[in-house]
């Protein structure tokens, strides 16, 4: 599949995660969250020390996530991308997004492995979606 199948298949999740998503409003994993929300996607946060953040209810982990959640945008450092990758297996999830940094040629090569859709090529969904700041 090309790189455009591969963002059409995981836009086209009914439910999606940000995994790193974060309170500060200046962090990518607050901007990622707030991108889905204003292309009108429901995305929930997933940060184990945050309860809410942009007024959805986070979770602490990907093995917390809801059944219906089939895509992640993960914005998180390498190491930490590895470990989100090995939940997400676990979990069932079909696309994952590492956003630019959170890259691991590990965390691609078990996506992958394992059938998962994985989009790890320096492509930003806030470029994808055209987010804009407000």
């Amino acid at each position: 599949m090309d790189r455009d199948g591969q963002i059409k298949q995981f836009l086209a999740a009914k439910k999606f995660a940000v995994v790193g998503a974060s309170a500060d409003r200046s962090k990518y994993g607050n901007r990622v969250l707030r991108c889905y929300q204003m292309n009108g996607l429901e995305a929930v946060p997933v940060n184990p020390k945050e309860k809410k953040i942009e007024g959805v209810d986070c979770v602490a982990s990907v093995s917390q996530l809801a059944d219906d959640v089939e895509s992640l945008s993960v914005i998180t450092p390498p190491q930490v991308t590895e470990q989100v990758v090995e939940q997400a297996i676990a979990r069932g999830i079909k696309n994952i997004w590492m956003q630019p940094g959170a890259e691991s040629q590990a965390a691609i090569a078990r996506c992958e492995k394992n059938g998962i859709n994985v989009i790890a090529d320096g492509s930003c969904l806030l470029v994808v979606l055209g987010y804009r700041e407000h």
